[in-house]
């Protein structure tokens, strides 16, 4: 079944454009990922989405993307809370819909 993984994060004031070449260029060869897209949501607050085959995809990469994240963690900001830099949930697709062409 479908399942999506979505992450916040907010980078460092003066950083986007690193932050937005270094995720452009990640190694996403991820087993079980269909698509990445990461989107602009507001003044340095970006939103990472990944469109997966299974939960257990997402599962079974996860060691992988921290490794990936890691090569540009520095360029984020920590969230507070208790979140760390990253605002990361996951979760199978229980409504899809497509919209009119």
């Amino acid at each position: 079944m479908t399942a999506y993984n979505v992450v916040r994060n907010r980078v460092k004031p003066g950083r986007e454009r690193d932050f937005e070449h270094a995720i452009r260029n990640l190694d996403r060869d991820y087993a079980g990922m269909r698509r990445f897209t990461a989107i602009k949501t507001g003044d340095r607050a970006y939103c990472m989405i990944g469109e997966w085959d299974s939960m257990d995809a997402i599962v079974a990469a996860r060691p992988q993307m921290i490794k990936s994240l890691d090569t540009f963690r520095d360029m984020l900001e920590d969230l507070g809370g208790d979140l760390g830099v990253t605002d990361a949930v996951s979760g199978e697709v229980v409504v899809e819909i497509a919209g009119r062409k």
